[in-house]
């Protein structure tokens, strides 16, 4: 059986641990752990070189997703960001396949023709995710983004941020359902509500694991997924490994034979 493609956001090891290590140090724990995939973060980078960090995933076998904080669409503005030209060339220069930004003030005025130009430029794929903004975090901005992308054929997919929905009170369920044929890459995050009333990115509890069995119901069969949560601790590798795991195993009960 094929297991489904498990990528790890960097941020998941903290900024400050990341930015003082560099990303290129993580490489080799992620190839050691399982997983298949690495989502580089723009905001976290410090010296790495991109060329590098194309050339050893590659030699580990692993691609690469580069997540950017880029909004594709800015407030009043009808064409795309300008700064998706960089974060598109960016990507390219990281050997990523994938590139992650949000979605930003998504309109119906918003020209989405020459949105698809700058796409046939390139052969990265754009993902685009819900964050936890009041105008990039709800269902409904997303709905008539994708009927706008299916309208006009564009190559793009969402990354459906399992925890995100939470900062805009917004259903992951109802989101899942409505917007599942859609996604190409899910962020797995819990989230818990802090002493102060924040609300802060957790790992995994067993209740957590199954919810997102059932989100991931809604979506393409072995749909990438990443760890975006805490993983911190002594031994990152044997942490690494389990999460890896845990996420690969999501969604495949349901490839298994029933047993009579």
């Amino acid at each position: 059986m094929n297991k489904p493609a498990v990528s790890i956001s960097l941020s998941s090891y903290g900024a400050e641990l990341v930015r003082q290590r560099g990303q290129d140090s993580f490489i080799n724990v992620l190839a050691a752990a399982g997983a298949n995939r690495i989502e580089w973060r723009e905001e976290l980078l410090t010296r790495e070189e991109p060329a590098q960090l194309a050339a050893a995933t590659e030699a580990q076998g692993l691609q690469s997703i580069y997540s950017s904080p880029t909004e594709l669409w800015l407030a009043g503005q009808a064409q795309p960001n300008p700064e998706l030209i960089t974060a598109l060339q960016q990507a390219e220069a990281f050997g990523s396949k994938w590139l992650k930004v949000s979605l930003g003030y998504f309109t119906d005025t918003n020209d989405l023709q020459a949105l698809a130009e700058r796409l046939q430029q390139t052969s990265v794929q754009l993902l685009v995710e819900n964050d936890q903004t009041l105008y990039g975090g709800r269902i409904e901005p997303f709905q008539r983004f994708f009927a706008a992308v299916e309208q006009h054929n564009l190559p793009i997919k969402m990354t459906f941020d399992i925890g995100n929905w939470q900062w805009q009170d917004q259903s992951a369920a109802s989101a899942a359902r409505l917007l599942g044929r859609h996604v190409g890459y899910v962020h797995c995050k819990a989230v818990a509500r802090r002493a102060d009333g924040k609300l802060v990115a957790v790992p995994p509890a067993v209740s957590d694991l199954h919810l997102w069995e059932q989100l991931l119901r809604h979506m393409a069969q072995g749909v990438m997924r990443a760890a975006e949560y805490p993983l911190q601790g002594e031994d990152l590798l044997q942490l690494t490994t389990e999460h890896v795991a845990a996420l690969a195993r999501l969604g495949q009960s349901r490839l298994e034979p029933a047993h009579v």
